[in-house]
């Protein structure tokens, strides 16, 4: 039989070397034992690099369709065949093939005798052929293209940056209100009668321990019905129960409705990070979550500034009525001017306005599911946090060393007032002492400026490192200056405020610690947000849950840690701890976290 005469796909060499043409006899011993006996044709594959389409043609004569010949790694060793059957669907598997000189003719090795066949012979054509794969939904609703504007991801700087302001704004004020009443601790209990210590950290504490209830719900209801819509109505809740502490009666209603306005408050706690994901690209999106981590770190430290005032001049009810008239200028910002941001629930408005528009309704997004039961979607949504910090390591191990870092601080906040207004130390007045407070929120603006250029700067490298490719672990470097800024804070501060040095060394110690807690606190959270991506307000929320509970719990064993062991040993005990759990989170992470990300079906990569 006549060997099939082929077209030829690409052009090369038109002659083989002559020194291989030596060793043609010396190559067929090479070859596999099992020769087949009629004559094995190599054919090249049409697919050049940008083209992604899939081609057919008729084999020659004695050659079955479900066969394909495809060359050895050694263009000059003996070929055999490869099976491969076709889909029932009639859809043929692609064929890739690479190589980087192709000969105009190929040995064919026939009972050890050469013989060559010429690819500039003759060959039946190539058909073009389209499949499923190329066929678009015509029912599916998504973005007009990669560059929609309508995307938040496409959104201009300028859009973006006012959704970042306004979020990080809601998040600021409620936290002034968790710490804005430090400083009246001791009016309030000498006018609601109350005389044990843990009950009047309590009242200060308490707004925080809802901290920790509040995003279980508010972030994974902000994944069901948008981000905006939750978190305006509970700003409105918080504002009203914030408004009413200013009523209050008694111990019982203050704690209360503290408890009640912190449930409001939480909400941009929990649903910030997931804001920002939805609008900047991981490269950008450092700044802003340096911003909005700023937040809910210098509100704490800016409260109690403007509350020694407050309660010196007025009374302490003035220091809630004060972030109810900011709340109001907040919230009515934010019906102007903050946009919804999470994709689900934009593409759904824009499917229901082409329902309405087209009345087909069998327009659908990828993220619908028509068997899906709003009772098993919302029990799914509020047990996610859960699911995330039960079964997620990344979640929990964050979680946990920001839960610590977090509680020191609230700890510290605590126990500012007591310590510069004791006679035994610093004899401040109250309106004084709140200006201790300026280190605080010195030390968490020079982090979050030097740690937001620094992130962004080190993600940008590694990515360019990784051949573009970015990791979530790109975001870890900073946490090893931050790490180690928190112990040395404490020690700091700890040891002048026992020996009585002046004010300002204690204060430098407090600025210290407060720049590696938001170095920490950024790096932590950007890492959770970059790696939980469409889950990013639920994996906040994870976290969000032990940070608030040491935040609810550090400061009730203060007084009491401090009396038995003093400034100098009780912040030593405090940075020891830090210590252990500061310095290998970051290597931990480095190391294990890819690997860890890849085997959950939650976090971005798994």
């Amino acid at each position: 039989m006549a060997s099939p005469r082929i077209e030829p796909i690409r052009t090369g060499r038109s002659i083989l070397p002559k020194r291989r043409q030596s060793n043609a006899t010396t190559s067929s011993s090479r070859s596999r034992r099992s020769r087949p006996a009629n004559t094995l044709t190599r054919f090249y594959s049409g697919q050049y690099l940008d083209d992604h389409t899939y081609y057919d043609h008729d084999h020659a004569a004695g050659h079955d369709d479900s066969e394909e010949e495809s060359p050895e790694e050694d263009e000059f060793q003996s070929t055999e065949k490869q099976q491969s059957r076709r889909k029932k669907d009639g859809e043929d598997e692609e064929i890739e093939r690479e190589a980087e000189e192709e000969p105009d003719t190929i040995p064919d090795l026939t009972g050890g005798s050469r013989n060559e066949h010429d690819l500039e012979a003759n060959r039946p054509p190539l058909e073009k052929r389209s499949t499923n794969k190329s066929i678009k939904d015509p029912n599916l609703v998504t973005w007009e293209g990669p560059d929609d504007p309508e995307n938040p991801k496409n959104w201009t700087k300028k859009q973006k940056w006012i959704a970042t302001l306004v979020v990080s704004s809601f998040t600021f004020i409620s936290p002034v209100s968790s710490s804005m009443v430090a400083p009246a601790l001791s009016t309030i209990a000498t006018q609601f009668n109350i005389t044990n210590a843990a009950q009047e950290e309590l009242v200060l504490s308490v707004f925080v321990l809802a901290y920790a209830i509040g995003p279980l719900f508010l972030g994974p209801l902000s994944e069901l019905y948008g981000r905006v819509r939750v978190l305006q109505i509970s700003n409105a809740f918080y504002f009203v129960f914030n408004l009413a502490c200013g009523f209050a009666q008694n111990k019982g209603q203050l704690m209360a409705f503290r408890f009640l306005s912190g449930l409001g408050g939480s909400a941009p706690l929990a649903i910030g990070g997931g804001l920002l994901s939805d609008c900047w690209r991981a490269e950008e999106r450092g700044q802003a979550i340096s911003l909005y981590s700023l937040a809910p770190l210098l509100g704490p430290a800016v409260g109690p500034i403007a509350g020694g005032f407050i309660t010196e001049n007025t009374t302490w009810r003035w220091a809630f009525w004060a972030t109810c008239i900011a709340c109001a200028a907040i919230q009515i910002s934010g019906l102007f001017f903050l946009r919804e941001t999470y994709v689900p629930e934009l593409l759904k408005r824009k499917k229901l306005a082409l329902i309405k528009k087209t009345g087909n309704k069998d327009l659908h997004t990828e993220y619908d599911d028509p068997d899906r039961k709003f009772s098993k979607v919302l029990r799914t949504a509020l047990s996610r946090p859960f699911v995330l910090i039960a079964t997620q390591p990344i979640v929990q191990a964050l979680a946990v060393y920001i839960a610590y870092v977090y509680g020191i601080m609230y700890l510290v906040l605590a126990t500012f007032p007591r310590l510069f207004t004791s006679p035994q130390y610093y004899n401040e007045s109250i309106g004084i002492s709140g200006l201790n407070y300026i280190s605080l929120g010195l030390g968490f603006f020079l982090g979050a400026q030097i740690g937001a250029r620094l992130n962004d700067a080190f993600y940008r490298r590694l990515k360019a490192k990784n051949g573009g490719v970015g990791r979530s672990e790109f975001r870890v470097p900073l946490m090893f200056p931050g790490s180690a800024l928190i112990p040395v804070g404490l020690f700091w501060y700890g040891w002048t405020a026992e020996t009585h040095q002046h004010w300002i060394l204690p204060n430098i110690g407090a600025c210290i610690f407060a720049a590696g807690n938001i170095m920490v606190f950024q790096c932590c959270q950007t890492y959770v947000v970059d790696a939980y991506q469409r889950f990013a307000a639920s994996a906040v929320a994870s976290t969000t849950v032990l940070r608030s509970l040491c935040g609810f719990g550090f400061p009730l064993f203060a007084p009491a840690m401090y009396n038995a062991l003093g400034y100098g040993w009780g912040n030593s005990v405090l940075g020891f701890i830090a210590l252990a759990l500061g310095i290998p989170a970051p290597f931990l992470l480095w190391i294990y976290g890819e690997r860890l990300r890849q085997k959950s079906k939650f976090a971005a990569g798994g």
